[in-house]
């Protein structure tokens, strides 16, 4: 099942998988500086999210506190794999070519990549 996640989401998500169980302020108060959202912003996003199914909920201590449902692993994936299909009609080598010839990955980048697809393609 695809994780429907917005821009906004991720980043509450990021604080999560950072550190969790939080609290909304403790979320707010992590979120503020690079973000300016308010309480009211947070608790919006945080409500969306627990109807997606992307946080979770304890409500049995003296305030709710939120868990990511996802790992940070499997919305990554899914991210890209939605990226790779909507801007590089699902073709990876597309990507690579573009990000070689914008000069975003060097000649070191692509050998550590060619060295790690051959790990695993040994493991």
């Amino acid at each position: 099942m695809p994780i429907q996640c917005t821009d906004a989401e991720w980043k509450i998500l990021e604080v999560l998988w950072d550190r969790a169980p939080r609290t909304m302020a403790e979320i707010t108060k992590a979120l503020e500086p690079s973000t300016g959202w308010t309480r009211h912003t947070v608790i919006t996003l945080l409500k969306r999210m627990e109807e997606k199914g992307t946080v979770k909920v304890d409500e049995s201590g003296p305030a709710k506190t939120y868990t990511p449902a996802v790992s940070q692993d499997a919305a990554s994936t899914d991210r890209t794999r939605s990226f790779l299909r909507h801007i590089f009609k699902g073709d990876a080598s597309l990507l690579v070519s573009h990000l070689v010839s914008s000069g975003e990955l060097s000649v070191e980048d692509m050998e550590e990549i060619i060295d790690a697809m051959k790990k695993n393609a040994r493991d």
